[in-house]
């Protein structure tokens, strides 16, 4: 099976030329100007910006456990409609990713049932519990990428310190989830003027950075690869960048809902503005975004968090943290940050490409001859309109419902098979 796809801007090399690429199988086969190759099927990409699709590192399938919030067939849709060809699963799960069997499930049931590729980070801890070591060798054998006790934090430092150093023997990551829970106490938001107006317990922001600065130094001893996720705050920043100043092996993602939303978005009582790290005053969200253009922060990630209605139309202190994030990723950032001048589309574009690929070494996704066909094809003329209707997700707990975005995906392909076309 061939597929010509002509006359687009394609990302190469951090920059939008005009070319074409032929696709054979499950492979790119060609890329040049004006290729005149045989094929099944001709795209005329004119106007649009093909780009290597999407990767996401942190996303929340629920599968197994939790599968009225989400599963992977429509966890892997939603993410196709919105550009992505790779997702990071995290194991929060019920049970949770903490042995090869449940890591081998996720594994069967993408390869066999989903719309992107999809790659299992493991626990840290059984159970997630926070007390005992997970079988970390026998999930790497069988292909996990990276560790973790996401949506949790390990509050004993002696046992993260076990876990990093037992991580640092196979080459795994470890990603945290950084929150000091006697700081962090049953808050709601964001400890600041907003959370005060609204009485609201509010979560500060020292119970991120705290945690941080312990993971950092225990990541010096262990000499392990520390990744912080959904980083939110200026102070963590300068943590980071003060660790990678002295060579450390650290890297940070960030939430598109941090980038482009503060913690004045509660005061609608909306509870999809509430998630953990919450939602920050303007001057850390103004210091994500100039990280994010510098490269202090390293890429770009969802933290899709499905939960169903009844749970978020909850009292606002009831209702469980987290929002989707798929379908409106790419559309949010182009809208908010690239149209308004605060990021490029260049840079944009490689913190959700090529960037998440370096940042846990995975295989290359570049447009390049040999690669696998793993494109996701933009119009940027066009909009996107988030309509709960139109969501693949199962859940719908967007803070963007009702809104019409700048941009849209109008095709993805993974392995060379399309996955999503408008």
């Amino acid at each position: 099976m061939k597929t010509l796809i002509k006359n687009a801007s394609i990302y190469l090399d951090g920059k939008f030329v005009k070319q074409d690429v032929l696709i054979e199988d499950e492979l790119i086969s060609k890329i040049g100007p004006k290729l005149r190759d045989a094929a099944d099927n001709t795209v005329d990409a004119s106007g649009k910006h093909l780009c290597p699709g999407f990767v996401d590192l942190h996303s929340h399938l629920r599968d197994p456990g939790q599968t009225y919030k989400e599963d992977i067939v429509t966890g892997t849709r939603s993410a196709a409609k919105g550009g992505f060809t790779t997702v990071c699963a995290m194991p929060n799960t019920e049970p949770a990713v903490d042995n090869i069997a449940t890591v081998e499930y996720i594994q069967r049931r993408a390869k066999d049932l989903g719309y992107c590729k999809v790659l299992v980070i493991g626990a840290m801890t059984k159970h997630l519990g926070g007390e005992e070591l997970s079988e970390m060798a026998t999930m790497k054998a069988g292909g996990i990428i990276a560790v973790t006790d996401d949506g949790k934090c390990v509050q004993n430092a002696r046992l993260m310190l076990s876990c990093m150093k037992y991580a640092s023997n196979f080459n795994l990551p470890v990603i945290i989830h950084a929150e000091d829970y006697s700081l962090a106490g049953k808050g709601q938001i964001h400890a600041g003027k907003i959370a005060s107006q609204l009485g609201f317990s509010g979560i500060p922001a020292l119970a991120e950075e705290v945690i941080i600065a312990r993971d950092i130094m225990l990541a010096a001893n262990a000499k392990v690869h520390l990744h912080v996720a959904h980083i939110s705050t200026a102070k963590s920043l300068q943590l980071v960048r003060e660790a990678k100043a002295e060579g450390l092996a650290i890297t940070c993602e960030v939430t598109p809902h941090h980038l482009t939303l503060t913690e004045e978005a509660c005061l609608s009582f909306d509870t999809n503005t509430k998630m953990k790290p919450p939602l920050r005053p303007d001057n850390d969200r103004r210091a994500l975004i100039d990280a994010l253009r510098e490269g202090l922060i390293d890429c770009v990630a969802t933290d899709h968090a499905p939960h169903a209605d009844f749970e978020k139309e909850r009292e606002f202190d009831h209702a469980p943290f987290g929002i989707i994030g798929f379908e409106t990723a790419f559309p949010v950032l182009y809208d908010k940050l690239v149209t308004t001048g605060l990021l490029s589309l260049e840079r944009l574009v490689e913190s959700m490409t090529s960037a998440p690929v370096k940042t846990m070494r995975l295989p290359d996704n570049a447009i390049a001859a040999g690669n696998p066909a793993d494109l996701v094809l933009l119009d940027l003329n066009a909009s996107t309109v988030v309509d709960p209707d139109s969501i693949l997700s199962k859940s719908k707990n967007s803070p963007w419902l009702g809104t019409e975005l700048k941009s849209k995906i109008v095709r993805t392909i993974c392995g060379g098979r399309t996955t999503w076309e408008a």
